[in-house]
Order: C-alpha cells, then sequence, then structure tokens
C-alpha cells in the first residue's frame, strides 16, 4: 500500500516546519503533540543565528527578544572579546517562536492537534495510512518504537532569568570549565529590557544541572552581576549531544528530525537551525517519494551533505575542549589572540557553520 499521508509526531520547530513545507507541497499532514499549549514549559530563550532563521523561512520577527553582535569567552582568568559590525544573531522567545511555527503550518493546511499522546497502539494505527515523522524530543516514542535505535549521550541544562541592571545588552558572556560544567559551558545571555538569563550545561553523566547551576549562581562575577535580584523562574532541559543510529527507515516510510534524530551542534546544544532545516528536506523528500516514488533514504544523504561536516566539526570542537582544564583552554585562548583570531572571529565568525570559517581563513591566510 502506498501512504499518502504524513503523521508528525511532535510540535516543536523541526515538526511544525515538516507540516508545513508539506502542506504546501499539497500533502496531508498530521501534527500531534501531548502538550495542551505548545511550546510550555520552555520558558527560557534561545539565541539563534540570524542566517540560520533566515534559512528556515520563517516570519520569526515578532518572537526577537534582544540582538547580539559577539561574545565575551571566558576560562580561567583568560577572555576572547568578538565584537562584529554587523548583528550576528537574535535572542528570541522559544514560546512566541513556536507558535508563529504553529500559525504558518496552520495557514499552510496542515493539522495540528494537542493534548494528544502519541504511543504504541497509536503510532500503530496512524501508520497504516501514514508516513511517520518522529519529532517527538530527544528521548523519541517514534524511534524506540520502529527500533531506530536510541541517543545515549546528553547534556542537562538549567537555565533561570534575573531582573538586573544588563551592562551590555549586545553581548553574550560563555564559560568554559570543566570543573563547573563538564563537556559544555555556563553563559550569561541579555534578554529584553533588564533581564539577564544566567545558564548551564552538564554532562549528563556529572551530576544535576541545577546544583551545577547554583554553584556557578555563586561565582564572583556572576554574583556580583545578579546581586540580591529574585529568580523570575527557572527551567531544566535535555539536549542530545550525538545523531541517532538511524534517521530514516525506507521500509518502513519512518523519519526522524529535529532533537529526535540528534540534529544539534555539540558545541552550543543548538538545534533550531539544523533540525528545522532537516524537517525541510524531510519534506521535500517525503513530497517527491509520495508524487513521483522516489526513495525516502534521500533525507539522510541530502542533510548529510549540508550539515554533516559542520555537525562534525561541532563535535571535534566539543572534544577538544571538553579535554582541557580551565587553565589550558585559557592558554588556548591566549594563543589565539596572539594569532589575531579574535578579530578573525569578530569579522568572519559563524556560529552554525564552522565549515565556511574554515573555507574564510584558507583564502584568508593561503590564497594570497
Amino acid at each position: 500500500m502506498m501512504r499518502d499521508s504524513v503523521a508528525v509526531v511532535g510540535a516543536g520547530t523541526s515538526g511544525l516546519l515538516t507540516a508545513r513545507d508539506l502542506a504546501i507541497s499539497g500533502i496531508s499532514a498530521s501534527v500531534y503533540d501531548q502538550k495542551v499549549r505548545l511550546g510550555y514549559p520552555a520558558k527560557a530563550s534561545g539565541i539563534i543565528s540570524i542566517n540560520g532563521l533566515k534559512s528556515l523561512g520563517i516570519g520569526y520577527e515578532k518572537a526577537v527578544t534582544n540582538t547580539l553582535y559577539g561574545a565575551n569567552i571566558h576560562a580561567g582568568e583568560s577572555v576572547m572579546r568578538i565584537m562584529a559590525r554587523r548583528p550576528q544573531a537574535h535572542v528570541l522567545d522559544r514560546v512566541k517562536l513556536n507558535e508563529i511555527c504553529y500559525d504558518e503550518s496552520v495557514s499552510a493546511g496542515a493539522k495540528v492537534q494537542t493534548g494528544a499522546r502519541v504511543g504504541s497502539a497509536k503510532l500503530d494505527e496512524l501508520h497504516k495510512e501514514s508516513i511517520i515523522v518522529g519529532a517527538d524530543g530527544p528521548v523519541s516514542e517514534v524511534a524506540r518504537h520502529f527500533s531506530m535505535g536510541s541517543i545515549k549521550k546528553y547534556t542537562l541544562t538549567y537555565k533561570a532569568e534575573f531582573n538586573v541592571d544588563v551592562e551590555n545588552e549586545k553581548v553574550v558572556d560563555l564559560f568554559f570549565d570543566n570543573a563547573l560544567a563538564p563537556r559544555f559551558f555556563a553563559w550569561l545571555c541579555p534578554n529584553a529590557g533588564d533581564i539577564l538569563e544566567v545558564g548551564i550545561g552538564i554532562d549528563a553523566q556529572n551530576g544535576n544541572s541545577k546544583t551545577a547551576f547554583d554553584r556557578f549562581a555563586k561565582k564572583e562575577e556572576v554574583a556580583a552581576m545578579i546581586g540580591k535580584s529574585k529568580m523570575l523562574d527557572g527551567y531544566a532541559s535535555m539536549i542530545p549531544m550525538q545523531t541517532a543510529r538511524k534517521v530514516v527507515d525506507e521500509k518502513q516510510e519512518v523519519l526522524l528530525v529535529g532533537d529526535a534524530a540528534g540534529q544539534v551542534k555539540p558545541t552550543t546544544g543548538g538545534g533550531i537551525v539544523f533540525g528545522g532545516n532537516a524537517g525541510r528536506i524531510a519534506a521535500s523528500v517525503i513530497s517527491d517519494h509520495i508524487h513521483s516514488g522516489k526513495g525516502l533514504s534521500a533525507y539522510e544523504d541530502l542533510f548529510r551533505k549540508g550539515f554533516g561536516a559542520d555537525i562534525a566539526l561541532h563535535g571535534l570542537i566539543n572534544r577538544i575542549y571538553s579535554s582541557l582544564d580551565a587553565k589550558k583552554i585559557g592558554f588556548l585562548i591566549n594563543i589565539s589572540k596572539t594569532l589575531g583570531f579574535e578579530g578573525f572571529f569578530s569579522e568572519y565568525g559563524d556560529m552554525d557553520r564552522p565549515s565556511l570559517m574554515l573555507k574564510r581563513l584558507f583564502l584568508r591566510r593561503f590564497a594570497k
């Protein structure tokens, strides 16, 4: 039997963009999400590159709460200050972004059902007539049910907002110290008005993210910034740190996108750009499959061709700084500053595509 409709499990950014693009191509797409109110409880913000956002084709402007031009990268006593002349990233209200994606999907003709938990029985029922797209997060029921393997490596995060007088609202501060934030980092991100997001991520095998957050908040420079400000909100999350063993099963007609597929940057855990683009690629491949009989395996080939090298480079960078203590990371920062990389990153930095930075570095240094 040829399935000619699609059931998307999970109404995050990647799932909704998949459904939107499917509906635009004339394919019946239904989205199921167990949350009654989409986007919740993700109350914290997200830092998304402007170029990455544009690639998703979302009318995201109303979700923007701040615009960033640079970053201060801290390790021990060393700091690398990167400041671009042009805006580099937006801080977004993740709930508002999800609402925008929902509106665009429904306007395109997709059906979205909230408060709908999709377990094994429901998956079997849907699969009788529909291709299944799993966009149901890092612990994916779709991946488990269809034996597509499970993701083993995770980062646990905790982030909270404080009402403080932000000194420079155009710069995010990143802190690299494996004793404090094992295999990840901590951050101070200015949000709308005088709201400062304080956050930390740790390897899932290294304890509790809230405990790590409390230690970070007591650091001298962080405590001085927060002062006696009351914490407005706190939120814990889980981020996959590796891609799934299998992201498409052509025989079963099942695909994974977003966090369910582990399509994130291992350096920062950001998944909206890679996961959202994966959803769009999946929609295009499914459309070709239904309309022209082409194979679904092209999905993985196209995603890896477009983003595989960058995910691999992000992974390499993560492994390097995860193997060093703060003093050694600081030493690398100082060497990089001596070699002029502070200026290079300010001019050519790309938070999503390190492969493009390498090309620019080659052209700048060697193609003279």
